[in-house]
């Protein structure tokens, strides 16, 4: 429960993160949209306000110029500037003002206001702007700002300048000002962020929608793996998690439905191996135990002991064989077992442990065929891994020939490499169970009414030794009639020293 409640938690956690980042980004994104929306309108305005009220103020400027005149003579005989306030220019800027809804003052180049005509009719005829802004128009020919001009107004407006000149283009008689508020671009900026944060919150909900879809989606492929991973810890390894397609997520749904089959394989394997062994040791110490309990306490008579002993001591080799068997099959897997290369007469070794079995071979009265037609074969191998190929080769097929049937040898050799058959007759391996014969701890004989003292290791070690060498094993079967493995090694380069040296 606490398990199943923590791979909640994480799954959880994992969705939360992942529709929390993606929503930070997409809000960062639409913020990021704004600001560079808000910016470029703000811009554009601005550059076309600049272009407009220049505009303005130029024509108004050459207006005043052609209507405007000097006055001679005031105070040291020097000129002075004299702009000329006239109905026809007061109608002139009032028809300005009110069309363009723009403010117009006219300075004279000191800064002081000579005529002003505006919107508002509280705001002063006699004001000051400031000097900076008269000089900047004297020496740059124009003047642009967003400004209070010098206090002159409460609120920030786009101010542009103009200089007037004389007729005769003699010098600056005066400038004019002309400004606008900035009402109608916060209007519409206004307007513009509106429709965008109405069309951001829509796209945002969509997303979100849409992130919370895919993203349940996406960790459902790992809440299924969290909960097969609980049920793993359980002894349970039925569950598969569905493949998504070929993404990482599908990917590893796949490895771990492939990890689920070798863990159910490896339980089997293991539930196999625990029964088996414990069968295998259980079955010869209570054997041991009781014959030597009988010698013991005097239940078995003198005169009938050595028979006794000889059983136990069979008992004592089966076991011996058992122990053999699990230490080379860990040297296996752990890759700790080497090749001890030698050349040796495969047909001395085949023909020495068909002599072992001599006694076996007489009760079940079984034909050997084919040695009469085998000659010498010098192979260059493991000569004790290969004799112990041979040895559970010939143990099975000993062990599974019928009375009176046979078992047939047969070794050819070709310019790569050597091919050995056993063949022999009997009841067979069925088609469903031919390929699954040389996995470990594997019995076809599940009743052990023939196959009582096999393990299930000899075929699988069988299998691995010959690959050691380089080669491979296969089994064919007529279930009813026979059974034949076939397997090879490759051939190895061996000397005239080797070659005499492997003759007897």
């Amino acid at each position: 429960m606490k398990l199943s409640k923590k791979f909640f938690h994480l799954r959880t956690s994992l969705f939360r993160k992942y529709m929390n980042v993606s929503i930070l980004i997409v809000f960062l994104s639409f913020l990021l949209l704004g600001t560079i929306l808000t910016f470029t309108f703000t811009n554009y305005w601005s550059e076309q306000k600049r272009t407009q009220l220049d505009a303005r103020a130029a024509n108004i400027s050459t207006f005043i110029r052609q209507n405007s005149a000097v006055n001679p003579g005031v105070s040291g005989g020097s000129d002075s500037i004299y702009i000329n306030q006239s109905d026809k220019i007061r109608e002139f800027l009032e028809l300005y003002v009110r069309d363009a809804e723009v403010d117009i003052i006219v300075t004279d180049t000191n800064a002081h206001s000579v005529l002003v005509v505006t919107r508002d009719e509280n705001m002063t005829s006699y004001l000051t702007v400031p000097p900076e802004a008269v000089n900047h128009t004297i020496r740059s020919g124009s003047y642009f700002g967003f400004e209070t001009l010098g206090r002159v107004y409460e609120t920030e407006h786009y101010v542009c300048a103009r200089p007037i000149y004389y007729n005769n283009g003699g010098g600056i008689m005066g400038i004019v000002f002309v400004a606008s508020g900035s009402d109608d671009i916060e209007s519409f900026t206004s307007m513009v962020m509106r429709i965008f944060l109405l069309s951001a919150v829509a796209a945002l909900s969509v997303s979100v929608l849409g992130i919370g879809i895919f993203s349940y989606n996406m960790v459902k492929p790992l809440r299924q793996m969290a909960e097969a991973a609980t049920r793993f810890g359980k002894g349970d390894f039925s569950i598969r998690v569905t493949d998504t397609g070929g993404d990482e997520i599908g990917q590893l749904a796949v490895a771990f439905n492939n990890m689920a089959e070798s863990l159910a394989s490896s339980e089997s394997i293991r539930r196999s191996f625990v029964a088996n062994v414990s069968h295998e040791l259980k079955t010869p110490m209570t054997t041991i135990a009781g014959f030597i309990d009988g010698i013991l306490d005097g239940t078995i008579p003198p005169e009938r002991q050595g028979y006794y002993l000889h059983i136990v001591s069979d008992e004592v080799k089966r076991l011996s064989r058992l122990v053999h068997s699990m230490l080379d099959l860990s040297r296996l897997d752990s890759g700790e077992l080497k090749l001890n290369y030698q050349t040796f007469d495969m047909l001395d070794t085949l023909v020495t442990i068909i002599i072992t079995f001599e006694q076996q071979i007489e009760q079940k009265h079984i034909d050997i065929r084919g040695l009469d037609l085998i000659s010498s074969k010098l192979v260059y191998g493991d000569k004790d891994l290969l004799y112990q190929v041979i040895y559970n080769l010939i143990e099975n097929a000993v062990k599974f020939t019928n009375e009176n049937g046979y078992i047939e040898f047969n070794i050819t050799e070709s310019l790569e490499r050597f091919d050995f058959t056993i063949k022999n007759s009997g009841t067979g391996i069925k088609s469903g169970e031919i390929g699954m014969v040389f996995d470990r701890f594997y019995k076809t004989d599940k009743s052990r009414s023939q196959d009582k003292k096999g393990l299930g290791l000899g075929l699988y070690l069988v299998r691995s030794i010959i690959r050691l060498h380089g080669g491979d094993i296969t089994a064919e079967s007529v279930y009813g009639e026979y059974c034949e493995f076939n397997f090879y090694i490759p051939k190895r380069q061996i000397n005239k020293k080797q070659e005499k040296k492997a003759l007897p």
